[in-house]
């Protein structure tokens, strides 16, 4: 979506770009099997799979070790500059932790609420006669884009690390030892990201964070794979809006039986009959 006039806006050093999505095994097999094409090899590279957590995008970029701007993905070249709400988020740090972090330092993740404190804003909404929000992630959003920094400060918003955008220097070779070195710098990472050597795990990875999804306490809407090695994640570049080293294996969609109790048919001045 583009930017909101409400908001300063801030180009991203490097584009904020989407996922390619898959949707059965076959699928996922067939974006191994063109990494591996692409890549000339005869066995596939390592891969890590983690939860794809349904919130808010957001980059934080740190200068020296100090948060500087926040900044949501908006359509992905510019984004919102929401750093005075960021900084009311108590997972993410004003200062990053340690020493080994490169002097630009942009640490890129997602902001969401957990279904908890989810339903404490909802019933905090009820009482005071307000709106319901209508899931965790409308509430993220709706909660990190107050004009009002004291009032995002009340939401409990969390953000687990996951990716980057401009680095002055890389303190890791693959995707693996990048997350590990956004923990060392104070941020939270995803406990259930896994190293996977083969189709098989990535596929047994998917099926244990499904069986996994009710029991998490937040919302995910499938498991992420990208390519462990950052040289070949090089080598195989992007196309169009997405890269060709990662790739997003979507959850069939939730189901649930309804019961229709009665229609009500209203008459308009025209004598139109709308149900």
């Amino acid at each position: 979506a583009a930017p909101s006039s409400r908001f300063a806006k801030v180009r991203h050093a490097v584009p904020m770009l989407s996922l390619d999505n898959c949707f059965s095994d076959d699928d996922v097999g067939d974006f191994v099997a063109r990494v591996m094409r692409f890549l000339n090899l005869p066995e596939p590279p390592a891969f890590t799979a983690e939860p794809k957590i349904d919130g808010l995008s957001c980059s934080l970029r740190y200068e020296h070790g100090v948060l500087v701007t926040a900044a949501t993905r908006g359509d992905g070249a510019e984004g919102e500059d929401v750093t005075a709400n960021v900084r009311t988020i108590g997972e993410v740090p004003h200062k990053l932790a340690g020493k080994d972090w490169p002097d630009i330092c942009e640490v890129r993740g997602e902001i969401y609420l957990g279904h908890a404190d989810f339903a404490a804003i909802n019933a905090e909404q009820e009482r005071l006669g307000e709106k319901l929000f209508a899931n965790p992630r409308n509430a993220a959003a709706g909660s990190l884009r107050q004009l009002d920094a004291s009032i995002t400060a009340r939401r409990p918003l969390r953000f687990f690390a996951y990716a980057w955008g401009e680095m002055s220097r890389m303190p890791a070779a693959s995707q693996w030892d990048m997350v590990q070195a956004f923990a060392r710098y104070g941020f939270r990472v995803n406990p259930r990201m896994a190293l996977c050597q083969s189709l098989a795990e990535m596929l047994a990875v998917y099926r244990s964070i499904e069986a996994e999804r009710a029991s998490l306490g937040y919302d995910i809407d499938g498991v992420v794979y990208k390519v462990n090695e950052l040289g070949l994640q090089g080598r195989l570049g992007f196309v169009s809006r997405a890269p060709r080293w990662a790739t997003a294996h979507k959850f069939p969609a939730e189901k649930a039986t309804t019961e229709l109790l009665g229609i009500e048919i209203q008459v308009g001045r025209t004598g139109a009959h709308t149900p």
